[in-house]
């Protein structure tokens, strides 16, 4: 019997597109909530939805558990979480009425709920923690499990229902944790580590495991949702994320890392010493990180990346419109976007591009000059989304109006245009098909045209890459067609703005492009 079972509601299973890429992380959220209620003396046991095919798992685990207490406590270091998907809703809601079935006093902490506490709450929940979560789940398992007498009202982070008129109840906000460097390591022992290295080896030859150096982030992208941390920012010193990734390194032996923060080294001095510790302590790793453009220009940024190891850095490039880019509140040029990726290059770092389509005011021109900022700087891979209004942000409130019954995308290949945007739905569905086979068929033949540069090392693979280039080629045309078809098509949204493309610029790229 455990005092608590923790778990949380991204099921990997659910999400159809990250299913097939197969690259899952334990929920390092809920591990650092575990590890801080194991050192305040609690009995703990851990469900990881990523892996599991369906709630019923939860439920088997309940029946073994025998908690008296059931937390989904999400991995608000889990961009996809964030996203609150509606499909991962109605995975928690059915979580929690399983967990009531048995019992059980449920609480729930994370984005989603953060925003919407009542459907959690009239869903079966006693309690919803908003905020950082970990010190109010501390203090109010202390309260209801009789070790402390503090009145629930004295406990910051909480939502509950009133018993009697059934209306929400909110205590204020907490504090954020600033001195992270105080938190115990996660809870790793609770996961079945040797699962997840048999996955990554099976699909892709290494086996990568999560970390976090920071929590939150400062910058005012006017789309972007902050409902855990808000505006704040904090961070661990570069010497306690080398003793948690030297631990690591002994322990699971993991042949790669991906750091889950927001920005990696946003601190002036932060990569280089952290980089200078990785040399020094023999730490390092192959990872992977995101980024900034205008922080990667900053003096010696790139070349302390490369000397700890970073092998992939991802940009939240968004568009190749200033325009939009401004619209946004990016913080960021259009120039310096193009700088940061050539110079990654130069430095032998791979470079991923996050790409945002649908945002007011984009036409056929901001699109376009968003598939030239591809075509010239070649990113090694690319992540495209349709601008998504989520509460709390400055973006949600303009578009508040426009929005209907449908508020969250169902999975992350959704692409639902939910305000009455620029283009359809049917348009950025065929634009995520033109813009992958354009890239894909781009990056083939650079490939191609690498290797024939040097005859000797012409391999199999080769040819290969050089008839997905021709498959995806071919097909562009057909689909810069559909997809001029589908901009004149009248919708409920805003009137197309800018150029009309038209199908001769579908011509297949070429080895120098």
């Amino acid at each position: 019997m455990s005092d608590v079972l923790l778990g949380q509601a991204y099921y990997l299973r659910f999400d159809p597109k990250l299913w097939a890429a197969m690259q899952p992380y334990p929920p390092l959220g809920t591990l650092y909530a575990a590890s801080l209620l194991r050192q305040r003396g609690y009995q703990v046991a851990l469900f990881d939805a990523m892996l599991a095919e369906s709630e019923s798992e939860w439920d088997r685990t309940l029946e073994r558990a025998a908690p008296r207490f059931a937390v989904l406590f999400e991995d608000n270091f889990n961009y996809l979480s964030k996203m609150c998907l509606g499909r991962m809703r109605q995975a928690a809601l059915t979580m929690i009425e399983l967990a009531r079935a048995r019992g059980c006093t449920v609480l729930v902490c994370g984005a989603d709920p953060s925003d919407h506490p009542e459907i959690y709450l009239q869903r079966g929940a006693q309690f919803v923690l908003f905020g950082e979560g970990e010190l109010t789940l501390a203090e109010l398992l202390d309260r209801l499990s009789g070790r402390s007498a503090q009145p629930l009202e004295s406990i910051a982070g909480l939502h509950r229902l009133d018993p009697a008129t059934g209306r929400l109840i909110s205590t204020a906000r907490r504090p954020d944790l600033r001195e992270l460097d105080a938190l115990p390591f996660p809870a790793w022992d609770l996961i079945d580590v040797e699962r997840y290295r048999r996955i990554w080896l099976e699909r892709h030859g290494h086996f990568s495991i999560n970390m976090v150096t920071t929590r939150g982030c400062p910058y005012h992208c006017n789309w972007c949702a902050k409902p855990i941390w808000g505006q704040r920012y904090n961070s661990r010193s570069p010497e306690n994320v080398i003793e948690e990734l030297l631990w690591l390194k002994r322990t699971y032996r993991p042949d790669h890392i991906g750091f889950a923060d927001d920005i990696l080294g946003l601190k002036p001095g932060w990569l280089p010493r952290f980089a200078a510790l990785v040399e020094s302590l023999n730490a390092k790793l192959p990872f992977k990180c995101l980024s900034r453009a205008d922080l990667l220009l900053r003096e010696g940024e790139i070349a302390a990346l490369r000397r700890a190891g970073c092998s992939e850095v991802w940009i939240g490039a968004e568009s190749g419109s200033q325009k939009i880019l401004d619209a946004m509140e990016k913080g960021i040029r259009v120039e310096q976007i193009r700088a940061a990726a050539r110079r990654l290059h130069q430095a032998g770092i791979r470079v991923g591009f996050f790409l945002q389509f649908g945002y007011p005011g984009e036409g056929r021109t901001e699109i376009e000059q968003t598939f030239e900022l591809v075509r010239d700087c070649a990113p090694d891979d690319i992540g495209m989304s349709v601008s998504y209004p989520l509460p709390g942000t400055p973006f949600h409130r303009a578009v508040r109006e426009q929005l209907g019954a449908k508020q969250n995308w169902d999975d992350s290949d959704d692409l639902a245009m939910l305000y009455r945007g620029p283009f359809s739905t049917g348009f950025y569905r065929q634009l995520y098909r033109v813009l992958h086979g354009e890239f894909r068929a781009r990056k083939s033949l650079r490939e191609v045209g690498a290797a024939l540069r040097r005859p000797a090392g012409l391999r199999p693979r080769h040819l290969r890459r050089l008839a997905a280039a021709t498959y995806h080629a071919a097909a562009l045309p057909l689909g810069r067609a559909r997809l001029a078809q589908l901009a004149r098509r009248p919708h409920d949204g805003m009137q197309p703005l800018g150029a009309t493309l038209s199908t001769d610029e579908a011509a297949a790229p070429t080895a120098q492009a």
